[in-house]
């Protein structure tokens, strides 16, 4: 009897510690750009993030049992952020793409969305090459937007200008200094019903293209293949159980689901 209880009592200690090395395991370190891309991520006032991507991490976490925190970093240096190991995981609109494929890793698909372009209402425009010869073309670098236009657009004759940030593109094509500029489809509607972008309106979708890729992935290490998997099958169950329809409809009127 007191054999069995020496046994019993160190399961339980093993059980103890089990559960506090894994209170203490370290969060994941989750990037987010620290500028806004309302719907997919707004901060408040008080620094508090929200938006469909921080709502479908959170839950995505909470079904891994993995503690998240986000750490914002620069748009542009969000892969090497990844690499040099100050983030764990990128979950910021990252289209999945041949090219970032060569050198991160990426979950399936959680959401997908086409291209847009957007200009002055009323203004006659066709966003083709040849339509946009002369005119000024905005699209923010470092995204499958600008590897598109630069495949599509370098020998239209269109005057391309790359920017750091979407809202800087916002606010130069609201206030006429952009003709028209290509974005998100979603991201586009969120900005043209907002007062600031009231004056706009699109301008049709850009044709499909390999370059999109096939949605947008969480971007992680190479090495890191137990997390990926981890996420996948998050992101499987939370689109069966009904849990990404219930988030999504949070925020959109048309599915964003993967393809």
């Amino acid at each position: 009897m007191k054999s069995g209880m020496r046994i019993l009592g160190g399961m339980l200690a093993l059980a103890v510690l089990a559960n506090t090395n894994a209170l203490a395991a370290p969060a994941l370190k989750i990037g987010l750009a620290a500028e806004p891309y309302p719907p997919f991520s707004m901060k408040s006032s008080s620094g508090q993030w929200s938006g469909f991507e921080v709502d479908l991490l959170n839950s995505l976490c909470k079904e891994m049992k993995v503690q998240c925190q986000i750490t914002e970093v620069a748009w542009d240096g969000i892969i090497p952020s990844l690499q040099g190991k100050k983030i764990d995981v990128i979950f910021n609109s990252l289209s999945i793409t041949p090219d970032r494929q060569k050198v991160i890793s990426f979950s399936k698909p959680y959401y997908y969305t086409d291209a847009m372009f957007v200009g002055t209402k009323g203004q006659k425009l066709d966003p083709s090459p040849a339509g946009l010869r002369g005119k000024i073309l905005g699209v923010q670098g470092s995204t499958s937007h600008a590897s598109f236009i630069a495949k599509r657009y370098a020998q239209s004759g269109a005057n391309v200008k790359y920017y750091n940030t979407q809202d800087e593109l916002n606010a130069d094509t609201a206030a006429g200094r952009v003709d028209v500029m290509l974005l998100d489809a979603l991201a586009a509607s969120e900005f043209m019903a907002s007062k600031a972008g009231a004056n706009l309106e699109s301008k049709g979708l850009a044709p499909r293209d390999p370059i999109f890729g096939p949605g947008v992935g969480a971007g992680l290490r190479k090495q890191d293949a137990a997390l990926k998997q981890q996420f996948d099958t998050a992101i499987d169950k939370l689109i069966k159980s009904g849990q990404y329809d219930t988030i999504q409809k949070k925020y959109f009127k048309v599915s964003v689901a993967p393809k």
